[in-house]
Protein backbone atom coordinates (compact mmCIF):
# COMPACT_ATOMS: atom_id res chain seq x y z
CA UNK A 1 0.00 0.00 0.00
CA UNK A 2 3.06 2.51 0.74
CA UNK A 3 4.00 2.21 -3.45
CA UNK A 4 0.22 1.87 -4.46
CA UNK A 5 -0.14 4.72 -6.78
CA UNK A 6 -4.09 5.28 -6.31
CA UNK A 7 -3.66 5.23 -2.62
CA UNK A 8 -0.89 7.98 -2.22
CA UNK A 9 -2.91 9.93 -4.49
CA UNK A 10 -6.03 9.42 -2.11
CA UNK A 11 -3.87 10.90 0.50
CA UNK A 12 -2.28 13.82 -1.61
CA UNK A 13 -5.83 15.35 -2.64
CA UNK A 14 -7.31 14.71 0.87
CA UNK A 15 -4.39 16.98 2.43
CA UNK A 16 -4.68 19.59 -0.67
CA UNK A 17 -8.95 19.64 -0.08
CA UNK A 18 -9.37 19.88 4.04
CA UNK A 19 -6.07 21.18 4.81
CA UNK A 20 -4.94 18.66 7.78
CA UNK A 21 -1.87 16.99 8.20
CA UNK A 22 -0.27 14.07 7.22
CA UNK A 23 -0.94 12.15 10.55
CA UNK A 24 -4.80 13.30 10.65
CA UNK A 25 -4.96 12.28 6.78
CA UNK A 26 -3.42 8.87 6.94
CA UNK A 27 -5.16 8.21 9.92
CA UNK A 28 -8.73 8.45 8.60
CA UNK A 29 -7.41 6.93 5.20
CA UNK A 30 -6.44 3.98 6.50
CA UNK A 31 -9.75 3.52 8.75
CA UNK A 32 -11.74 4.27 5.54
CA UNK A 33 -9.93 1.05 3.83
CA UNK A 34 -10.59 -1.04 6.54
CA UNK A 35 -13.82 -0.64 6.97
CA UNK A 36 -14.28 -1.36 3.30
CA UNK A 37 -12.88 -4.85 3.72
CA UNK A 38 -14.91 -5.37 7.19
CA UNK A 39 -18.18 -4.80 5.13
CA UNK A 40 -16.87 -6.81 2.32
CA UNK A 41 -19.11 -9.92 3.74
CA UNK A 42 -16.00 -11.99 2.58
CA UNK A 43 -14.43 -13.10 6.58
CA UNK A 44 -11.00 -13.53 4.99
CA UNK A 45 -10.91 -9.85 4.07
CA UNK A 46 -12.77 -8.75 6.97
CA UNK A 47 -9.87 -10.42 9.10
CA UNK A 48 -7.30 -8.57 6.53
CA UNK A 49 -8.64 -5.20 8.55
CA UNK A 50 -6.85 -5.86 11.05
CA UNK A 51 -3.56 -6.28 9.21
CA UNK A 52 -3.99 -3.52 7.66
CA UNK A 53 -4.36 -1.20 10.89
CA UNK A 54 -1.70 -3.23 12.35
CA UNK A 55 0.98 -2.12 10.16
CA UNK A 56 0.17 1.62 9.18
CA UNK A 57 -0.19 1.77 13.09
CA UNK A 58 4.02 0.90 12.48
CA UNK A 59 3.69 3.81 9.96
CA UNK A 60 2.07 6.47 12.05
CA UNK A 61 5.16 5.43 14.98
CA UNK A 62 7.63 5.79 12.04
CA UNK A 63 5.62 9.42 11.00
CA UNK A 64 5.37 10.64 14.62
CA UNK A 65 9.42 9.62 15.64
CA UNK A 66 7.31 7.48 18.49
CA UNK A 67 9.71 4.49 19.23
CA UNK A 68 7.83 1.79 20.81
CA UNK A 69 8.32 -0.47 24.07
CA UNK A 70 11.23 -2.33 23.46
CA UNK A 71 11.85 -5.80 25.84
CA UNK A 72 16.04 -4.83 24.67
CA UNK A 73 15.77 -1.35 25.91
CA UNK A 74 15.60 -2.54 29.47
CA UNK A 75 18.24 -2.92 32.06
CA UNK A 76 18.96 -5.37 33.91
CA UNK A 77 17.77 -5.22 37.49
CA UNK A 78 14.75 -2.87 36.77
CA UNK A 79 11.66 -3.01 38.04
CA UNK A 80 8.63 -2.64 35.62
CA UNK A 81 5.82 -0.69 36.35
CA UNK A 82 2.49 -0.53 34.42
CA UNK A 83 -1.25 -1.06 34.31
CA UNK A 84 -1.03 -4.41 33.51
CA UNK A 85 0.85 -6.92 31.20
CA UNK A 86 -0.91 -9.16 28.38
CA UNK A 87 0.03 -12.50 28.87
CA UNK A 88 2.03 -12.52 25.55
CA UNK A 89 4.40 -9.75 26.97
CA UNK A 90 5.43 -11.91 29.90
CA UNK A 91 8.09 -13.26 27.62
CA UNK A 92 10.16 -10.38 28.82
CA UNK A 93 10.79 -12.42 32.07
CA UNK A 94 12.97 -15.34 30.45
CA UNK A 95 14.56 -12.73 28.38
CA UNK A 96 16.03 -10.11 31.01
CA UNK A 97 17.08 -10.17 34.68
CA UNK A 98 14.08 -8.11 35.78
CA UNK A 99 14.06 -7.51 39.67
CA UNK A 100 10.39 -7.43 40.19
CA UNK A 101 6.89 -5.98 38.97
CA UNK A 102 4.07 -3.97 40.07
CA UNK A 103 1.25 -4.19 38.44
CA UNK A 104 -2.23 -1.74 38.19
CA UNK A 105 -4.39 -5.18 36.99
CA UNK A 106 -4.28 -9.04 38.16
CA UNK A 107 -4.53 -10.78 41.21
CA UNK A 108 -1.78 -13.41 42.81
CA UNK A 109 -3.75 -15.93 40.87
CA UNK A 110 -3.31 -14.06 37.26
CA UNK A 111 -1.27 -15.95 34.78
CA UNK A 112 1.17 -12.89 35.08
CA UNK A 113 1.79 -13.74 38.91
CA UNK A 114 2.49 -17.47 38.27
CA UNK A 115 5.06 -16.57 35.49
CA UNK A 116 6.71 -14.16 37.49
CA UNK A 117 7.04 -16.65 40.09
CA UNK A 118 8.04 -19.56 37.53
CA UNK A 119 11.26 -17.13 37.40
CA UNK A 120 11.49 -15.83 40.53
CA UNK A 121 10.23 -12.73 40.32
CA UNK A 122 8.58 -10.10 43.13
CA UNK A 123 5.18 -9.15 41.70
CA UNK A 124 2.61 -7.60 43.60
CA UNK A 125 -0.66 -6.49 41.83
CA UNK A 126 -3.69 -4.87 42.25
CA UNK A 127 -1.86 -1.45 43.10
CA UNK A 128 -4.39 1.35 42.53
CA UNK A 129 -2.95 3.87 39.93
CA UNK A 130 0.62 2.81 40.40
CA UNK A 131 2.14 4.39 37.29
CA UNK A 132 1.01 7.77 38.39
CA UNK A 133 3.40 7.20 41.71
CA UNK A 134 6.23 5.92 40.01
CA UNK A 135 8.61 7.51 37.64
CA UNK A 136 11.04 6.53 35.72
CA UNK A 137 14.74 6.26 37.80
CA UNK A 138 13.20 5.95 41.36
CA UNK A 139 14.48 3.61 43.57
CA UNK A 140 11.98 0.72 44.35
CA UNK A 141 10.96 -1.64 47.07
CA UNK A 142 8.65 -4.78 45.22
CA UNK A 143 7.57 -6.71 48.44
CA UNK A 144 6.02 -9.75 46.95
CA UNK A 145 6.01 -11.18 50.66
CA UNK A 146 3.44 -8.13 52.25
CA UNK A 147 2.25 -7.27 48.91
CA UNK A 148 3.62 -3.56 48.88
CA UNK A 149 5.34 -1.49 47.12
CA UNK A 150 8.27 0.86 48.41
CA UNK A 151 8.87 3.99 46.63
CA UNK A 152 12.65 5.84 47.09
CA UNK A 153 13.21 4.62 50.26
CA UNK A 154 15.14 5.70 53.21
CA UNK A 155 18.46 4.19 54.49
CA UNK A 156 16.67 2.82 57.84
CA UNK A 157 14.05 1.17 55.36
CA UNK A 158 16.74 -0.27 52.72
CA UNK A 159 18.94 -1.65 55.58
CA UNK A 160 15.68 -3.38 56.72
CA UNK A 161 14.93 -5.07 53.65
CA UNK A 162 19.03 -5.96 53.24
CA UNK A 163 18.60 -7.79 56.50
CA UNK A 164 15.42 -10.19 55.02
CA UNK A 165 17.03 -10.51 51.28
CA UNK A 166 20.37 -12.32 53.45
CA UNK A 167 18.04 -14.11 55.65
CA UNK A 168 16.24 -15.41 52.61
CA UNK A 169 19.61 -16.23 50.60
CA UNK A 170 20.39 -17.99 54.18
CA UNK A 171 17.17 -20.42 54.23
CA UNK A 172 17.36 -21.08 50.34
CA UNK A 173 20.94 -22.67 51.39
CA UNK A 174 19.30 -24.58 54.02
CA UNK A 175 16.80 -25.59 51.21
CA UNK A 176 19.80 -27.24 49.04
CA UNK A 177 19.93 -30.30 51.05
CA UNK A 178 16.33 -31.47 50.04
CA UNK A 179 17.10 -30.67 46.36
CA UNK A 180 17.95 -34.36 45.60
CA UNK A 181 16.11 -35.87 48.49
CA UNK A 182 12.84 -37.74 47.97
CA UNK A 183 9.20 -35.60 49.45
CA UNK A 184 8.18 -37.34 52.35
CA UNK A 185 6.28 -37.14 55.74
CA UNK A 186 8.07 -37.09 59.21
CA UNK A 187 6.93 -41.13 59.44
CA UNK A 188 8.16 -41.52 55.89
CA UNK A 189 4.71 -41.55 53.73
CA UNK A 190 6.17 -40.48 49.80
CA UNK A 191 5.43 -37.53 47.37
CA UNK A 192 5.94 -36.84 44.02
CA UNK A 193 6.62 -33.21 43.17
CA UNK A 194 6.28 -32.24 39.96
CA UNK A 195 7.34 -28.95 38.26
CA UNK A 196 5.08 -26.75 36.21
CA UNK A 197 6.74 -25.30 32.69
CA UNK A 198 6.38 -22.89 30.25
CA UNK A 199 9.30 -22.99 27.80
CA UNK A 200 11.41 -26.63 26.94
CA UNK A 201 14.55 -24.67 28.53
CA UNK A 202 13.02 -24.67 32.20
CA UNK A 203 13.12 -28.54 32.38
CA UNK A 204 16.68 -27.75 33.33
CA UNK A 205 15.77 -26.07 35.68
CA UNK A 206 13.28 -28.26 37.36
CA UNK A 207 15.83 -31.16 37.55
CA UNK A 208 18.11 -28.45 39.08
CA UNK A 209 15.53 -28.23 41.84
CA UNK A 210 14.70 -31.70 42.59
CA UNK A 211 11.76 -32.10 39.99
CA UNK A 212 10.63 -35.90 40.08
CA UNK A 213 9.18 -34.87 36.65
CA UNK A 214 6.76 -32.52 34.51
CA UNK A 215 3.59 -32.14 36.06
CA UNK A 216 2.37 -29.68 33.48
CA UNK A 217 4.27 -28.34 30.51
CA UNK A 218 1.78 -25.05 29.48
CA UNK A 219 2.54 -25.71 25.49
CA UNK A 220 0.44 -22.18 24.81
CA UNK A 221 3.52 -20.08 26.32
CA UNK A 222 5.55 -22.18 23.50
CA UNK A 223 3.15 -21.28 20.58
CA UNK A 224 3.38 -17.50 21.82
CA UNK A 225 7.39 -17.55 21.72
CA UNK A 226 7.25 -19.20 18.47
CA UNK A 227 4.55 -17.05 17.07
CA UNK A 228 6.55 -13.87 18.55
CA UNK A 229 10.14 -15.13 16.72
CA UNK A 230 7.91 -15.29 13.38
CA UNK A 231 6.70 -11.78 13.98
CA UNK A 232 10.48 -10.37 14.77
CA UNK A 233 11.85 -12.12 11.82
CA UNK A 234 9.02 -10.49 9.78
CA UNK A 235 6.59 -12.77 9.46
CA UNK A 236 4.21 -11.21 6.36
CA UNK A 237 1.09 -11.36 8.65
CA UNK A 238 1.37 -9.57 11.99
CA UNK A 239 0.88 -12.34 14.55
CA UNK A 240 2.68 -15.06 12.66
CA UNK A 241 1.56 -18.17 10.40
CA UNK A 242 1.44 -20.93 12.76
CA UNK A 243 3.42 -23.34 14.80
CA UNK A 244 4.73 -26.33 12.51
CA UNK A 245 4.52 -29.82 13.95
CA UNK A 246 8.42 -29.89 13.33
CA UNK A 247 9.19 -27.08 16.00
CA UNK A 248 7.05 -28.42 18.25
CA UNK A 249 8.36 -32.03 18.38
CA UNK A 250 11.66 -30.26 18.43
CA UNK A 251 10.63 -28.70 21.63
CA UNK A 252 8.77 -31.92 23.25
CA UNK A 253 11.56 -34.06 22.38
CA UNK A 254 14.05 -31.98 24.32
CA UNK A 255 11.62 -31.70 27.54
CA UNK A 256 11.27 -36.06 27.23
CA UNK A 257 15.13 -36.37 26.82
CA UNK A 258 16.17 -34.42 29.61
CA UNK A 259 13.81 -35.02 31.84
CA UNK A 260 14.64 -39.33 31.26
CA UNK A 261 12.72 -41.41 32.72
CA UNK A 262 11.01 -39.43 34.80
CA UNK A 263 6.96 -38.80 33.48
CA UNK A 264 6.48 -35.59 31.66
CA UNK A 265 2.75 -34.30 30.92
CA UNK A 266 2.02 -32.08 28.63
CA UNK A 267 -1.10 -30.00 28.02
CA UNK A 268 -2.28 -29.58 24.66
CA UNK A 269 -3.23 -25.75 23.64
CA UNK A 270 -4.60 -23.82 25.94
CA UNK A 271 -5.11 -20.72 24.71
CA UNK A 272 -8.32 -18.31 24.15
CA UNK A 273 -9.88 -16.73 27.39
CA UNK A 274 -6.83 -14.60 28.35
CA UNK A 275 -4.19 -16.69 26.83
CA UNK A 276 -4.25 -15.15 23.32
CA UNK A 277 -3.09 -17.06 20.37
CA UNK A 278 -2.92 -15.38 17.47
CA UNK A 279 -2.02 -17.05 14.15
CA UNK A 280 -3.79 -17.83 10.35
CA UNK A 281 -5.21 -20.94 11.36
CA UNK A 282 -6.60 -19.51 15.05
CA UNK A 283 -8.85 -16.07 13.74
CA UNK A 284 -8.38 -13.60 16.37
CA UNK A 285 -11.78 -13.72 17.93
CA UNK A 286 -13.96 -11.20 19.87
CA UNK A 287 -15.82 -12.50 22.18
CA UNK A 288 -18.15 -10.64 25.57
CA UNK A 289 -17.11 -13.30 28.10
CA UNK A 290 -13.71 -14.92 26.53
CA UNK A 291 -13.15 -16.94 29.94
CA UNK A 292 -16.58 -19.06 29.26
CA UNK A 293 -15.92 -19.05 25.90
CA UNK A 294 -13.78 -20.77 23.00
CA UNK A 295 -10.85 -21.52 24.95
CA UNK A 296 -8.77 -24.57 25.77
CA UNK A 297 -10.18 -27.58 24.43
CA UNK A 298 -13.35 -26.38 22.89
CA UNK A 299 -11.07 -23.94 20.72
CA UNK A 300 -8.85 -27.32 19.78
CA UNK A 301 -12.07 -29.12 18.84
CA UNK A 302 -13.31 -26.03 16.99
CA UNK A 303 -9.96 -25.74 14.91
CA UNK A 304 -9.09 -29.53 14.64
CA UNK A 305 -6.03 -29.24 12.26
CA UNK A 306 -4.41 -27.44 15.07
CA UNK A 307 -5.17 -29.84 17.36
CA UNK A 308 -4.01 -32.85 14.78
CA UNK A 309 -0.88 -30.89 14.56
CA UNK A 310 0.05 -30.79 18.36
CA UNK A 311 -0.96 -34.58 18.88
CA UNK A 312 1.45 -35.60 15.74
CA UNK A 313 4.12 -33.90 17.18
CA UNK A 314 3.35 -35.38 20.66
CA UNK A 315 3.31 -38.84 19.38
CA UNK A 316 6.30 -38.28 17.35
CA UNK A 317 8.46 -37.07 20.23
CA UNK A 318 6.84 -40.06 22.83
CA UNK A 319 9.79 -42.43 21.90
CA UNK A 320 12.18 -40.40 23.66
CA UNK A 321 10.40 -40.33 27.07
CA UNK A 322 8.03 -40.96 29.81
CA UNK A 323 5.29 -38.79 28.07
CA UNK A 324 1.03 -38.43 28.97
CA UNK A 325 -0.67 -36.16 27.35
CA UNK A 326 -3.47 -33.91 29.39
CA UNK A 327 -6.72 -32.39 27.60
CA UNK A 328 -7.32 -29.23 29.61
CA UNK A 329 -11.32 -27.76 30.60
CA UNK A 330 -13.16 -30.79 30.17
CA UNK A 331 -16.73 -30.49 30.88
CA UNK A 332 -18.37 -33.34 29.56
CA UNK A 333 -17.48 -37.06 28.58
CA UNK A 334 -18.35 -36.30 25.18
CA UNK A 335 -15.15 -34.08 24.42
CA UNK A 336 -13.02 -36.75 26.34
CA UNK A 337 -14.55 -39.24 23.56
CA UNK A 338 -14.05 -37.35 20.87
CA UNK A 339 -10.14 -36.04 21.89
CA UNK A 340 -9.52 -39.63 22.47
CA UNK A 341 -11.05 -40.29 18.75
CA UNK A 342 -8.70 -38.09 17.37
CA UNK A 343 -5.92 -39.66 18.97
CA UNK A 344 -6.41 -42.37 17.50
CA UNK A 345 -6.89 -41.34 14.21
CA UNK A 346 -3.63 -39.56 14.32
CA UNK A 347 -1.42 -42.43 15.73
CA UNK A 348 -2.84 -44.73 12.80
CA UNK A 349 -1.69 -41.92 10.65
CA UNK A 350 1.80 -42.38 11.80
CA UNK A 351 1.77 -45.63 12.15
CA UNK A 352 0.49 -45.72 8.29
CA UNK A 353 3.75 -43.22 7.53
CA UNK A 354 5.96 -45.70 9.16
CA UNK A 355 6.59 -43.52 12.18
CA UNK A 356 7.76 -44.82 15.43
CA UNK A 357 5.60 -44.09 18.12
CA UNK A 358 4.66 -44.77 21.76
CA UNK A 359 1.15 -46.36 21.23
CA UNK A 360 0.04 -46.44 25.08
CA UNK A 361 0.72 -42.60 26.01
CA UNK A 362 -1.09 -42.19 28.87
CA UNK A 363 -4.37 -39.44 27.88
CA UNK A 364 -5.93 -37.54 31.18
CA UNK A 365 -7.74 -34.62 32.13
CA UNK A 366 -7.98 -31.38 33.90
CA UNK A 367 -10.86 -31.29 36.36
CA UNK A 368 -10.80 -27.44 36.91
CA UNK A 369 -14.65 -26.87 37.00
CA UNK A 370 -17.50 -27.64 39.12
CA UNK A 371 -18.69 -29.22 36.07
CA UNK A 372 -15.83 -32.04 35.72
CA UNK A 373 -15.39 -32.20 39.61
CA UNK A 374 -18.78 -33.32 40.14
CA UNK A 375 -19.14 -35.95 37.16
CA UNK A 376 -15.61 -36.85 38.29
CA UNK A 377 -17.21 -40.70 38.75
CA UNK A 378 -17.79 -40.60 34.34
CA UNK A 379 -15.22 -39.33 33.70
CA UNK A 380 -12.58 -41.72 35.22
CA UNK A 381 -13.54 -44.58 33.20
CA UNK A 382 -11.86 -42.28 29.93
CA UNK A 383 -9.61 -40.96 31.45
CA UNK A 384 -5.86 -42.47 32.15
CA UNK A 385 -5.54 -39.79 34.73
CA UNK A 386 -6.72 -36.43 36.57
CA UNK A 387 -5.33 -33.24 37.18
CA UNK A 388 -7.09 -30.72 39.51
CA UNK A 389 -6.22 -27.33 37.69
CA UNK A 390 -7.15 -25.48 41.16
CA UNK A 391 -6.80 -22.05 39.76
CA UNK A 392 -9.34 -22.71 37.06
CA UNK A 393 -12.13 -24.24 39.47
CA UNK A 394 -11.71 -22.30 42.13
CA UNK A 395 -12.78 -18.68 39.86
CA UNK A 396 -15.32 -21.14 38.22
CA UNK A 397 -16.82 -22.46 41.51
CA UNK A 398 -17.41 -19.23 43.11
CA UNK A 399 -17.60 -17.00 39.99
CA UNK A 400 -14.46 -14.82 40.69
CA UNK A 401 -12.32 -13.48 37.77
CA UNK A 402 -8.61 -14.36 39.21
CA UNK A 403 -7.13 -11.20 36.83
CA UNK A 404 -9.61 -8.62 37.83
CA UNK A 405 -7.98 -6.85 40.95
CA UNK A 406 -11.58 -5.46 42.28
CA UNK A 407 -12.77 -8.91 42.61
CA UNK A 408 -8.91 -10.55 43.77
CA UNK A 409 -9.80 -10.49 48.01
CA UNK A 410 -12.62 -12.94 47.33
CA UNK A 411 -10.34 -14.94 45.57
CA UNK A 412 -10.41 -17.76 47.98
CA UNK A 413 -8.99 -21.48 47.29
CA UNK A 414 -9.79 -22.53 50.96
CA UNK A 415 -13.55 -21.73 49.99
CA UNK A 416 -15.21 -24.70 51.57
CA UNK A 417 -16.89 -25.47 47.58
CA UNK A 418 -13.90 -25.33 46.24
CA UNK A 419 -12.78 -27.89 48.96
CA UNK A 420 -15.50 -30.15 48.86
CA UNK A 421 -14.97 -30.15 44.62
CA UNK A 422 -11.39 -31.19 45.08
CA UNK A 423 -12.21 -34.28 47.61
CA UNK A 424 -15.02 -35.36 45.57
CA UNK A 425 -12.28 -35.44 42.73
CA UNK A 426 -10.20 -37.46 44.52
CA UNK A 427 -12.90 -39.59 46.01
CA UNK A 428 -14.07 -40.69 42.51
CA UNK A 429 -10.27 -41.22 41.24
CA UNK A 430 -9.62 -43.63 44.19
CA UNK A 431 -12.87 -45.84 43.36
CA UNK A 432 -11.56 -46.05 39.57
CA UNK A 433 -7.98 -46.66 40.78
CA UNK A 434 -6.73 -43.57 38.44
CA UNK A 435 -3.95 -41.21 39.32
CA UNK A 436 -4.65 -37.94 40.61
CA UNK A 437 -2.31 -34.65 40.96
CA UNK A 438 -3.03 -31.31 41.57
CA UNK A 439 -1.01 -28.63 38.80
CA UNK A 440 -2.69 -25.34 40.28
CA UNK A 441 -1.02 -22.81 42.39
CA UNK A 442 -2.32 -25.02 45.82
CA UNK A 443 0.27 -27.44 44.74
CA UNK A 444 3.41 -24.71 45.49
CA UNK A 445 2.05 -22.80 48.46
CA UNK A 446 3.32 -24.31 52.22
CA UNK A 447 -0.44 -23.83 53.94
CA UNK A 448 -2.55 -25.04 50.79
CA UNK A 449 0.08 -28.41 50.27
CA UNK A 450 -0.35 -29.06 53.78
CA UNK A 451 -3.88 -29.15 53.22
CA UNK A 452 -3.89 -31.31 49.45
CA UNK A 453 -1.59 -34.17 51.40
CA UNK A 454 -4.01 -34.72 54.26
CA UNK A 455 -6.59 -34.67 51.93
CA UNK A 456 -5.23 -38.10 50.24
CA UNK A 457 -2.98 -36.11 47.54
CA UNK A 458 0.31 -37.77 47.09
CA UNK A 459 1.22 -35.70 43.49
CA UNK A 460 1.65 -31.95 43.62
CA UNK A 461 3.02 -29.87 40.69
CA UNK A 462 4.25 -26.36 41.30
CA UNK A 463 6.82 -24.05 39.98
CA UNK A 464 10.30 -25.82 40.14
CA UNK A 465 11.74 -23.02 43.34
CA UNK A 466 8.60 -24.59 45.13
CA UNK A 467 9.69 -27.62 45.17
CA UNK A 468 13.00 -27.60 47.98
CA UNK A 469 10.60 -25.35 50.00
CA UNK A 470 7.28 -27.73 49.96
CA UNK A 471 9.69 -30.41 50.54
CA UNK A 472 10.90 -28.88 53.80
CA UNK A 473 7.43 -28.19 54.50
CA UNK A 474 6.08 -31.65 54.32
CA UNK A 475 9.21 -33.07 56.07
CA UNK A 476 8.04 -31.27 59.02
CA UNK A 477 4.45 -33.00 59.83
CA UNK A 478 3.44 -37.20 60.10
CA UNK A 479 0.38 -38.26 57.80
CA UNK A 480 -1.88 -38.26 60.51
CA UNK A 481 -0.99 -34.53 61.62
CA UNK A 482 -1.68 -33.49 57.89
CA UNK A 483 -5.27 -35.58 58.15
CA UNK A 484 -6.07 -33.61 61.20
CA UNK A 485 -5.47 -30.13 59.37
CA UNK A 486 -7.54 -31.22 56.46
CA UNK A 487 -10.27 -32.69 58.20
CA UNK A 488 -10.83 -29.36 60.34
CA UNK A 489 -10.84 -27.27 56.77
CA UNK A 490 -13.68 -29.72 55.17
CA UNK A 491 -15.90 -29.78 57.96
Amino acid sequence: MLTDQIFIKEVKDSIEKNLKNLEFTLQIKVKEYAERLRKSNNDFLAERAKDIEDVFGRVMNVVLNYKPFNIEDIPDGSVIVARNMKTSDTMILSKRKIAGLALTEGGISSHVAILAKSYGIPAVMGLDNITSHIHQDDEVIVDGVLGQVIINPDNATRSEYQIRITAEARYDEKLKKFKNLKATTEDGTEFNLYANIGTPEEAELALEEGADGIGLFRTEFLFMNALQKQKDEGSNTPFGSSVSEEIQFEAYKHVLEVMGNRPVTIRTLDAGGDKLVRMDEIPNLTEKNPLMGLRAIRLSMFYPKVFRTQLRALYRASVYGNLRIMIPLITDVSQVETALGIARGVRESLRSEGIPINENVPIGVMIETAAAAICSDCLAPHSAFFSLGTNDLTQYTIGIDRENPAVAPLYNEFHLAVLRMIELTIRNAKKADIPISVCGEMAGRKESAIILAGMGIRNLSMTAKQIPIIKETLSQFTIQELENISSRSLY
